[in-house]
């Protein structure tokens, strides 16, 4: 197979999804801040995306908290260290980008790793959104700081009616 997309609408705007085969490559909301490392989206196919739309609309929904679908992020090997360590913050937590650089051995690359996490193909699913800056910030994102604060609203562990979290 090879590569093609579809469109799709959801609270945070229209997301164009990638896909190589079975495998999600790319995410990207419009108006995405970083342009992507694609030679180009392929031709519209709106076949073969309903696991990722299923899967997205339980997201938003607030029904699922992880995602299961087959990904084939392209990136260097330090970008793809960093993307992995995005996928083991759980839903409803956050991380700093020191933090993370600490998990891969080096705690002097927090820069490194934000420059990474801004590279990341696979918006949403692979949770970039979920690394903050040190001082508990929302630091830049590439849907923008709105979206970023949007997802992380999303989940937000409940609360009780006297506003204890469960």
């Amino acid at each position: 197979m090879s590569v093609r997309h579809t469109v799709v609408d959801s609270p945070v705007g229209e997301l164009t999804l990638v896909a190589d085969g079975d495998a999600l490559i790319g995410l990207y909301f419009d108006g995405h801040q970083r342009k992507p490392r694609l030679d180009g989206f392929g031709p519209r196919d709106d076949r073969g995306f309903g696991d990722v739309t299923r899967q997205l609309g339980e997201y938003f929904a607030g029904s699922r908290t992880e995602f299961d679908l087959p990904l084939a992020p392209r990136g260097s090997e330090f970008e793809l260290k960093v993307w992995g360590l995005l996928t083991t913050i759980p839903h409803g937590e956050t991380r700093t980008y020191g933090q993370l650089a600490a998990e891969l051995g080096d705690p002097g690359a927090a820069q490194a790793v934000g420059n990474a996490n801004g590279w990341n193909p696979i918006s949403i699913v692979v949770p970039c959104h979920r690394v903050i800056g040190a001082s508990g910030g929302l630091t830049g994102y590439a849907g923008g700081v709105d979206r970023k604060r949007f997802l992380l609203a999303l989940e937000e562990p409940p609360a009780d009616e006297d506003g204890r979290l469960f």
